[in-house]
């Protein structure tokens, strides 16, 4: 680990785990973050589980674990004893071993969550709105942090690692999709908002775009399985996405990789035409205003809608159809196993979004193509901030998920 002043394995190293940059390199720094990530894979192992996973000699996988129990990241759990030789010690990750916050900044809310070392949520914040203001944002950061972190002990206030904020990269470019102000939204081309909030905190700042966040949470937090390669998509007031290769997010040179929303799909009348300008929670409003129908909620309680009547229903079929053909289309390019879709709304609404694309990629011309399975996303409404989250949780303590984001 990085050297300093305080031993390694002493209870100030311990502490200073969590307010120290992330300049960290050498062996025992990548085994302790093996160990952990295999830990968090198969939620508890011994050390000649881990030994023989990872090659590495009983002594070193030895002196690991002890340090990372000392650290207090691993707990001991009962022994296991079996037939011969002595019992076998599992260890497990400890939720309290270190704390993240996640921010999403979204087109119509923002959100903060506390999690834990496990990713459990301990404590969320929303704010909601017409349109995201930046100096309104950082005022909520300011103020919502004060309250998630009155919600830990002193002794686990020390332990917060970071902060991932997960928001749409050039957000000013979207003014009139959003129906924001124009001067509003530029002030956000003029913001560096991951520098104005490292102002606000005592640990290290992240930030990824929005929909690669939540494709990233997928990974790390959801149940994917045995799945190394798929195509994500998440379905906010805007869509979007992420690519996962071979066990990690791919996000490209610039952080983008995956922008799927701007992908060309056929419309109604069979005009080219972004998937952003069907498949967004965005149009579904639109569609219900046109209506008659005011529905704030579809922002405020994303895991209940309430019968929307038929425009929920035409909004999934003309969704499911631009999908089917942004599925084939990614397939063309990179031969995934599988196609992943979450999004702001109730399960029962992502399970018929689900369903109405298994049924319109069978229409689709797919001869040359062997098409992904569509699979339902596993992390749900809030997989955005708990992206954002797992920012400081993969970039300091994980091998693999994750590339790095931009942070300090």
């Amino acid at each position: 680990m990085e050297t300093g002043t305080a031993k390694h394995g002493s209870p100030e190293a311990a502490e200073s785990r969590f307010h120290r940059g992330t300049n960290q390199s050498g062996m025992r720094d990548h085994n302790e973050r093996l160990v952990l990530s295999l830990v968090r894979l198969h939620g508890s192992l011994s050390k000649s589980d881990i030994a023989r996973m990872t090659g590495l000699s009983a002594q070193t996988v030895s002196v690991i674990m002890r340090e990372l129990e000392h650290d207090g990241l691993l707990l001991k759990q009962a022994p296991q004893r079996g037939k011969i030789g002595q019992p076998s010690v599992p260890m497990s990750l400890n939720p309290d071993g270190a704390f993240f916050i996640g921010l999403k900044i979204g087109r119509r809310s923002s959100d903060l969550v506390l999690i834990d070392f496990l990713g459990t949520p301990r404590a969320s914040l929303q704010l909601s709105y017409r349109y995201p203001v930046p100096r309104d944002t950082v005022e909520f950061v300011s103020t919502g942090m004060q309250k998630l972190r009155g919600s830990l002990t002193a002794s686990q206030h020390k332990r917060i690692a970071g902060l991932g904020i997960a928001m749409p990269f050039e957000l000013w470019s979207w003014a009139d999709t959003a129906g924001a102000p124009r001067e509003v939204m530029d002030e956000w081309r003029h913001r560096d908002m991951r520098t104005e909030i490292q102002l606000l905190c005592d640990f290290p700042v992240y930030l990824q775009n929005d929909a690669t966040s939540a494709c990233g949470a997928e990974l790390v937090f959801g149940q994917t399985g045995a799945l190394r390669d798929f195509v994500y998509f998440y379905i906010g007031a805007f869509a979007g996405g992420g690519i996962v290769l071979d066990g990690r997010l791919y996000s490209g040179p610039t952080g983008n990789a995956g922008a799927l929303g701007s992908m060309l799909v056929p419309d109604n009348g069979n005009r080219p035409t972004q998937l952003i300008d069907i498949a967004s929670i965005a149009v579904l409003e639109k569609r219900l205003n046109a209506r008659g129908i005011e529905a704030p909620h579809l922002w405020t309680t994303p895991e209940e809608w309430g019968d929307l009547g038929p425009a929920v229903d035409e909004w999934i079929e003309d969704a499911a159809a631009a999908l089917a053909y942004a599925i084939a289309s990614s397939t063309a390019v990179i031969d995934f196993e599988a196609a992943v879709i979450d999004g702001w709304m109730p399960a029962a609404v992502r399970g018929r979004l689900v369903e109405a694309v298994r049924e319109a990629i069978r229409r689709i011309d797919a001869e040359g193509l062997l098409l992904p399975r569509i699979r339902e996303g596993t992390v749900g409404v809030h997989a955005r901030a708990l992206g954002a989250a797992s920012l400081p949780l993969s970039e300091r303590f994980l091998i693999g998920p994750t590339i790095p984001a931009r942070g300090t």
